[in-house]
């Protein structure tokens, strides 16, 4: 039967590198979970003076250093001064030196979103006119390269590890107590709890080269690590660790006193004590990955966060259940076969804990996605189809396995009417060892006699449980829920790594040149572009109507309205039009203002047509301003 099960076990372990596999090979940096939605000047734009500040503003906060926001003039040297500033809401600035000469300029940025991610990028704007540039954004790459990848094998690990330390746990409390006893349990708990720990403090020594210079030889910096331990995911990670050290006390006490003790009043005192110790100290495990990612940000992060701690002890106690039971009925002895009123209560449990998953799954969908097109649009809404997909599939698998536990002769009568028979082996034993001492013989021969047909009858029983045709049909579909459950896992933690699907919509519709719009069959062109300038009052749509869109002479209306639609005023609209294929622009309009929320324009003059860069700069305050910006086929 080993030479049987090997394999199987085998093409297991084989799956679940490849599926790993697949996914490196063909990963980018970490997504940006704060998308860039605006800045100051904006992308490609061309400014008539040079600005004394560079601003950009994000869809949430970030964390920033002293080269988190690099200007680079047309020779690559740079021209900030000074460390980034949090002006108002999600915007940042620095500020430039005076006297900068014409040419395109390079903006590039690195920082840290709120749910621990890092997020890098570039743009160019001119000042005067467009010119060559010698700069290719020599930002280092934060989030990719050897030390992403290295970073990305600890979150999956550590995530692995949680599952089977405390789904393991909660599978011997909860399920199968005798299983405390079981070398190979102890071995699958105690391998999860080093795991982790393992893990947490890989992803410790490797954070501050992650999201700084991305380099391998940072990893052992000192004083980046220093940094780390002074930021929200560092704070999260020695929690961890704290917490970790808890988790070894009761796997001591687990596998120790509880293992050894006898059924009784005492043992089920310590069960309870043991059940309430171990559920606090997983929250807490659980509690370190929702405080520092997608739930700690957002909307509702004081739900999101309780919900997504209930959400991580439901895949725990299912797929670390699961990775139990499956070890039990392959590994365990022969004289202490899983029982079916174990697999049983672990039935209750898996059905328990699937559906505290579609629930909370159901709201962190709803929330991190917002639409049902982001299911579809975006990369997030993708992932989570494909993993519930997965879900659904394992399932439907696990309804056989509920059939085949229904089915399952419990093993107790089998090993119950060995016993006669090992009593019986051990008394001839002791007969003939008697014997052979009476009669001058030697005992060491009796001994050894007795001990091999001790693992003859040990082997015989083994044979009649592996032969029961039940169980053999619970361990196959047990291990093809184990085999979903794998790919379920990388599924998931690829989406822990993923931008929100609400929070890509809403970048797309906010950032600068989304797109090209042409004008319909009549002239007439009109131009939507939400804005959120981080200030009170700030979010907004901004409509632009150009009325024919064609060469020469234009009428132009600009209309100012609040997300629910209803029309306000801000303290100053500006329209600028560049053409850049013609490296024609800006062409500025300042409009009139006409009543709330209403500004026009009349005469704005298109000198030709083409497919023009329309620039609208929006300021809500003296301070709270951003330029949005779409593309549009005029002429």
């Amino acid at each position: 039967m080993t030479r049987t099960i090997t394999p199987r076990l085998r093409t297991l372990v084989l799956l679940l590198l490849a599926v790993t596999g697949v996914l490196f090979a063909g990963a980018a940096p970490a997504s940006a979970h704060a998308a860039l939605t605006g800045s100051d000047p904006a992308q490609g734009v061309v400014v008539k003076q040079a600005p004394t500040e560079v601003s950009l503003t994000f869809s949430e906060k970030v964390a920033t250093n002293t080269n988190s926001l690099r200007v680079l003039d047309p020779g690559g040297k740079p021209v900030q001064t000074g460390q980034p500033s949090n002006v108002s809401g999600t915007t940042y600035a620095v500020q430039l030196k005076s006297g900068l000469g014409k040419g395109t300029y390079t903006v590039s940025w690195q920082v840290i979103s709120a749910d621990s991610h890092p997020v890098s990028g570039a743009y160019t704007f001119s000042i005067g006119a467009p010119s060559k540039t010698v700069v290719s954004s020599d930002a280092p790459v934060v989030g990719g390269g050897v030390v992403g990848a290295l970073y990305q094998v600890g979150r999956y690990a550590s995530y692995a590890g949680f599952i089977v330390l405390a789904g393991g746990a909660a599978f011997v409390l909860a399920c199968w107590r005798r299983g405390a006893g079981v070398r190979a349990l102890q071995r699958l708990v105690v391998g999860g709890w080093l795991t982790l720990t393992a893990a947490t403090l890989w992803l410790l020594l490797l954070r501050g080269s992650y999201t700084t210079s991305g380099k391998a030889d940072d990893i052992f910096d000192l004083g980046l690590l220093g940094q780390v331990l002074q930021t929200k995911t560092g704070a999260a990670l020695v929690s961890r660790l704290l917490l970790l050290a808890a988790a070894a006390l009761f796997i001591a006490v687990l596998f120790g006193a509880y293992a050894k003790r006898e059924e009784g009043a005492e043992k089920r005192d310590l069960s309870f004590g043991l059940a309430i110790g171990g559920v606090v100290v997983a929250a807490g495990l659980a509690t370190s990955w929702a405080m520092a990612e997608h739930a700690s940000v957002g909307i509702q992060p004081g739900i999101a966060m309780p919900v997504d701690v209930v959400h991580l002890l439901a895949v725990a106690a299912w797929l670390g259940g699961l990775t139990a039971l499956l070890v039990a009925l392959y590994r365990a002895p022969a004289e202490t076969p899983v029982e079916a009123a174990a697999v049983r209560r672990f039935s209750r449990l898996a059905f328990g804990s699937v559906t505290t998953l579609a629930a909370t799954g159901t709201y962190q969908s709803w929330r991190q996605l917002g639409s049902w097109s982001a299911f579809t649009d975006t990369r997030y809404g993708q992932l989570l189809l494909v993993k519930i997909g997965l879900v659904g599939v394992m399932v439907a698998v696990a309804s056989v396995s509920r059939r085949w536990t229904r089915r399952l002769a419990d093993t107790t009568v089998a090993a119950g009417s060995a016993k006669p028979e090992k009593e019986r082996v051990a008394s001839g034993a002791a007969q003939q060892s008697t014997g052979k001492s009476e009669s001058g013989g030697g005992s060491q021969r009796a001994a050894q006699l007795a001990r091999q047909r001790a693992a003859v009858d040990a082997a015989r029983q083994k044979r009649l449980r592996d032969g029961d045709l039940h169980r053999f049909g619970l361990r196959r579909s047990v291990l093809a829920e184990a085999g979903v459950a794998v790919v379920l896992l990388v599924v998931t933690t690829w989406l822990t790594q993923t931008e929100p699907g609400r929070t890509e919509l809403e970048a797309k519709a906010a950032t600068s040149s989304t797109g090209s719009a042409t004008a319909p069959s009549n002239g007439a062109l009109t131009l939507d572009m939400p804005f959120d300038t981080g200030g009170t009052n700030g979010k907004g749509v901004v409509s632009v109507d150009l009325d024919p869109a064609g060469v020469g002479a234009n009428e132009m209306h600009i209309y100012v309205q609040k997300p629910n639609g209803q029309a306000f005023d801000i303290p100053e609209v500006k329209v600028a039009f560049t053409l850049e294929a013609k490296k024609i622009g800006p062409l500025p309009v300042t409009p009139d203002h006409i009543t709330t929320g209403h500004w026009s324009a009349s005469g704005v003059q298109i000198p030709m047509a083409g497919d023009w860069k329309i620039a609208v700069t929006v300021r809500t305050s003296d301070i709270d301003q951003v330029t949005v910006s779409k593309n549009a086929q005029i002429g």
